[in-house]
C-alpha cells in the first residue's frame, strides 16, 4: 500500500518538471529546445545505426535477386523459349563502376531482369536513373560515345542496389556461340543463389566490433552532455522551489522531469532528423556507396531500445549530476570552491579496460574468435576513462594557471569556477579522437595482411585489355596505337596446344604476337613474320620440348569443355623451329611453350586464340583511361579494360574501412553540431555577465579572446589525453592481432588536427552570436 503514494508522487513531480520546462517562460522552453536538438542529433545517428543491418541486408537481397553470371559452365540450361542469353559488359567511367549486361531473348517467355519491363532489342538499352542523368550531362560526353544504344526506358528500383548506381541492359544478338560460363551464359531465371557468405576471420570481426563501439560511444557522450544544457539556470530555479517548501528529493524529481521532457522532445526531433536524413540518403553517395531511402528501416527492437534508453539515461545523468550540488532555499552552493576531484577511481576505468583486453593478446587469426564481450567491455572502459579523467586533468591544470592578459585571466577564472562544464563540452570529441587514433593504428597494423602485391610491372604497362576470340590481334594493335595518349602497345594472344583433339595427355601453351610483342615475353635470336619459337630455359614448360618434334601433328585448342568443341586446328611442327630464351613479362610472370608469329598460325586457329593488349599510357593526356576504354568498346562490347595497380586489397577489409569512413563522417557532423549547440547555450547563460563587462568598458576583442581561450585550453588537454589513450588502445589492439607494434604518426596527427579543426570551426561560427550578446542592452530585464 505504501508504494502507491510514492509512484503517484513521482508522477506528480515529473509532470511538474515537464510543465516548468515548457511553461517556464522563454528561458525554460529555450533550454528545452536546445536540449532536444542536442539529444535529437544523437538519436538520429543512433537510428541510422540501427537501420544499418536492414540496409546491408536489402542491398544483399537486391544483388542476389538479379544474379545472372555464375562464373561456371556447369548447369547451363538448353536453349528454349524460356531462356535468356546474358553477357557481362561491366565498365568503369572516371573511377565509377558501371554494371552492364548485354541480353538476348531466345523466346517469348524469356525471364525479365528485375526492374526491367521489356527486353531491349539490338541497338537499344534500358538504364538506371543515375546513368540516364550522367549520359544527358556534359560530363557524360565520353561515355555516350562508348554506349551507342538508344535509351528506351529506365531500370526500376527492384533492379538496383543503390539510388546512384550506374547500370544498364543493352540488346544484343549472336551471343550463343560465345557462351563460356564466365562472361556469356544462358539462364532461365534471375536470382541464382550466391551460396553461403564467406565467414569473416577473427581480425575482421574484431575490426567491426571496435568500429561500432568507437563510433557509437561519442554519440552517448553527447546525449549525456545535451541533457545538462542550462544546468546553472535550472539549479537556480530549483532553489526558488525550495524557498516555497519543496524538499531536496522533490526538487531532484522535478529536475528529472525537466530532463525527461527534454529527452522525449529530443526523441521527436531525432525522429524528424532521421526521416530527413533518410530521405536525403537517396541523393547522396559516400565513398562510392548509395542506398534507397526504403533501405533505412531501423530494426524494431533496436529502435525501441533507443526510445527507452535515451529518456532513462537523461533522468539518470540528471540525478547523478545533482548529487554534487547543494540546492538550498537561498541559493545553490555551486559558486563556492568545489571539493577537489579524486583521481583513484578514475584510473580504475582504463586499468579495468586493459585488464579485460589483456587475456586476448597474441590471439591473432589462429586462435579462434576474440571474446566479443571482453572486447566491447575493454574498449568501452578505456574510452569512458577519457570522460572520467578529463575533468580531473582540466581542474588540476587550470588551478595552476593565472597571470597573463586580461582575456587570459577572464578565461582561466571562468574555467576554475566551472571546469566540469568545460570538460563536458570536450568529452565527446576527445572520445571520438581517441577511438579514431586506435582504429587507424589497428587498420595500419593489419593492412599488410589484407593487401597483396599484384606483381605487375607498372613501368612496362599501365593498362590491360582482355580481347574476345573474334577480335584479331593486328586490328586491336592498330586501333590502340592510334588512340590518343597510348605510347606503346603489346598485343599477345594465348591458347593451348595438345597431342590430341580431345582430352590430350600432353599439352603446352601457345603465345601469338608480332616480333616486338614476342620480345616482351622471350629473348629471340632473330625474328620475322612466319617464325615459330620453342621457349627454353630453367623455368620453361618441360612438356613443350616433348611436343615440339619436327614433323609431328599437334592440335591448337584441344577440347576440355563442350562449349569449345569444333575449334581445334591441326598444326605440323616445322623443321626450322627456332629456340628462344624465357624472360619475365609485364606481369612478372614467365611465358613458356611455343611462340607463333601471326602468319605461322594454321588456318582457322585464330578463333581459338584469346588476346590481351598491354598499354603504356601517357597519363598527362586528358581522360586518357576513358579514351582507351572507348576504343576497347569499339573493338568489341565483350572486351574489358582495366587499370593496373601495384597492390590489391581484400574487398571485405576495404568495405569495413569504407564503413568506418562513412560512420566517422556522420560522427564528425554530430560533434560539430552538438558543440555548436553547447557553445550557444553557454553564451546564452552568460549573456548578462557579458553585457555587464561591456557596460564597464571591456573591449569586445578581449571578450572574444577569452571565449577562444576557454575553448582552446580544454580542447588542447582533451586532445592530449585522447592521444595517450588512443595510442595505448591501438598498441593493445595491435598486440591482440599479432602484428608488429608501431605508432601511426600521420594518422595520430591527422586525427588530432581534425578534432582541433572541428572545434575551431565551431568557435568561429559562435562568434557572430557572441558579438550580438555583447551589448549593454542585454542588462534589460522584466
Amino acid at each position: 500500500m505504501s508504494a502507491a503514494p510514492s509512484v503517484r508522487q513521482w508522477s506528480r513531480d515529473l509532470a511538474m518538471g515537464a510543465k516548468f520546462a515548457f511553461t517556464g517562460g522563454r528561458e525554460g522552453w529555450m533550454r528545452a529546445v536546445l536540449t532536444a536538438v542536442g539529444v535529437g542529433l544523437g538519436v538520429a545517428l543512433l537510428l541510422l545505426t540501427t537501420a544499418l543491418p536492414s540496409a546491408l541486408q536489402a542491398r544483399s537481397d537486391r544483388e542476389k535477386a538479379r544474379t545472372d553470371i555464375t562464373f561456371t559452365d556447369v548447369g547451363i540450361p538448353k536453349a528454349s523459349d524460356r531462356t535468356l542469353l546474358v553477357a557481362a559488359v561491366d565498365d568503369t567511367y572516371r573511377d565509377k563502376d558501371i554494371r552492364g549486361r548485354e541480353v538476348q531473348a531466345e523466346g517469348a517467355r524469356a525471364p525479365l531482369p528485375p526492374g526491367v519491363k521489356k527486353i531491349p532489342a539490338p541497338g537499344e538499352m534500358v538504364v538506371s536513373p543515375a546513368l540516364a542523368d550522367l549520359l544527358k550531362s556534359d560530363s557524360g560526353k565520353l561515355l555516350r560515345e562508348r554506349l551507342p544504344y538508344r535509351t528506351i526506358g529506365t531500370i526500376g528500383e527492384p533492379g538496383l542496389v543503390g539510388a546512384n548506381e550506374l547500370s544498364f541492359y543493352a540488346g544484343a544478338d549472336n551471343l550463343a556461340p560465345r557462351i563460356d560460363g564466365s562472361r556469356v551464359t544462358r539462364i532461365d531465371h534471375f536470382g541464382e543463389p550466391l551460396g553461403p557468405p564467406d565467414k569473416l576471420d577473427p581480425v575482421l570481426l574484431l575490426l567491426i566490433i571496435v568500429v561500432f563501439v568507437v563510433l557509437l560511444l561519442p554519440v552517448g557522450v553527447f546525449i549525456a552532455a545535451a541533457v545538462r544544457f542550462g544546468g546553472e539556470r535550472r539549479d537556480r530555479r530549483l532553489a526558488a522551489l525550495r524557498l516555497v517548501g519543496s524538499d531536496s528529493r522533490m526538487t531532484r524529481r522535478i529536475a528529472a522531469g525537466e530532463a525527461l521532457s527534454g529527452s522525449v522532445l529530443g526523441l521527436v526531433f531525432g525522429t524528424v532528423f532521421f526521416l530527413l536524413a533518410r530521405q536525403l540518403a537517396g541523393s547522396v553517395e559516400i565513398f562510392g556507396k548509395s542506398v534507397f531511402p526504403s533501405y533505412l528501416n531501423p530494426t524494431p527492437a533496436l529502435a525501441a531500445l533507443v526510445a527507452v534508453a535515451v529518456p532513462a539515461a537523461a533522468v539518470l545523468v540528471t540525478l547523478l549530476a545533482l548529487r554534487g550540488v547543494v540546492i538550498e532555499p537561498l541559493g545553490v552552493v555551486r559558486a563556492a570552491k568545489p571539493a577537489r576531484r579524486r583521481l583513484w577511481w578514475r584510473l580504475l576505468l582504463p586499468i579495468g579496460g586493459l585488464a579485460m583486453l589483456y587475456p586476448m593478446i597474441g590471439k591473432g587469426n589462429t586462435s579462434g574468435n576474440f571474446n566479443q564481450y571482453l572486447v566491447i567491455g575493454g574498449v568501452l572502459l578505456l574510452l569512458i576513462g577519457v570522460t572520467a579523467l578529463l575533468p580531473w586533468i582540466v581542474e588540476t591544470v587550470v588551478a595552476r594557471l593565472g597571470s597573463g592578459s586580461v582575456s587570459w585571466q577572464l578565461a582561466i577564472r571562468r574555467l576554475q569556477l566551472s571546469s566540469g562544464t568545460a570538460a563536458r563540452m570536450v568529452n565527446g570529441i576527445a572520445v571520438a579522437v581517441a577511438g579514431a587514433i586506435a582504429l587507424q593504428m589497428l587498420f595500419a597494423g593489419v593492412e599488410g595482411d589484407y593487401t597483396k602485391d599484384t606483381s605487375n610491372d607498372l613501368q612496362r604497362a599501365q593498362m590491360q585489355i582482355r580481347l574476345p576470340y573474334d577480335v584479331p590481334l593486328d586490328q586491336a594493335r592498330e586501333q590502340f596505337a592510334r588512340t590518343k595518349g597510348v605510347r606503346q602497345v603489346t598485343a599477345i594472344g594465348s591458347g593451348s596446344l595438345g597431342d590430341q583433339k580431345r582430352d590430350p595427355t600432353t599439352s603446352t601453351t601457345v603465345t601469338v604476337g608480332n616480333c616486338a610483342s614476342l620480345r616482351e615475353v622471350a629473348t629471340l635470336p632473330t625474328c620475322r613474320d612466319g617464325d615459330v619459337f620453342l621457349v627454353k630455359g630453367p623455368d620453361s614448360d618441360l612438356d613443350a620440348p616433348k611436343l615440339a618434334k619436327p614433323g609431328r601433328t599437334l592440335y591448337i585448342d584441344p577440347s576440355y569443355a563442350e562449349s569449345f568443341r569444333g575449334r581445334q586446328a591441326a598444326w605440323t611442327v616445322p623443321q626450322d623451329i627456332k629456340a628462344a630464351r624465357i624472360r619475365t613479362d609485364a606481369t612478372n610472370g614467365l611465358t613458356g611453350g611455343i611462340l607463333f608469329t601471326p602468319s605461322a598460325l594454321p588456318a582457322g586457329a585464330a578463333q581459338a586464340i584469346e588476346g590481351n593488349a598491354y598499354l603504356q599510357i601517357d597519363q598527362s593526356a586528358p581522360d586518357v583511361y576513358d579514351v582507351v576504354r572507348n576504343t576497347t568498346a569499339k573493338l568489341s562490347p565483350l572486351a574489358h579494360a582495366w587499370t593496373w595497380a601495384s597492390t590489391l586489397q581484400d574487398n571485405r577489409y576495404t568495405s569495413i574501412r569504407t564503413g568506418l569512413s562513412v560512420g566517422a563522417a556522420c560522427v564528425l557532423f554530430l560533434i560539430g553540431a552538438s558543440l555548436l549547440v553547447s557553445q550557444l547555450e553557454q553564451l546564452r547563460e552568460r549573456k548578462k555577465l557579458l553585457s555587464v563587462l561591456v557596460a564597464f568598458g571591456t573591449r569586445r576583442r578581449t571578450l572574444s579572446l577569452s571565449v577562444l581561450w576557454q575553448t582552446a585550453i580544454p580542447i588542447a588537454l582533451g586532445l592530449l589525453l585522447a592521444s595517450v589513450v588512443g595510442v595505448t588502445l591501438g598498441v593493445v589492439l595491435q598486440k591482440m592481432t599479432s602484428v608488429s607494434v608501431r605508432v601511426d604518426w600521420p594518422s595520430l596527427l591527422s586525427m588530432t588536427g581534425i578534432g582541433a579543426g572541428v572545434v575551431l570551426l565551431v568557435t568561429a561560427l559562435s562568434l557572430p552570436p557572441l558579438l550580438r550578446l555583447m551589448r549593454p542592452d542585454g542588462l534589460r530585464t522584466e
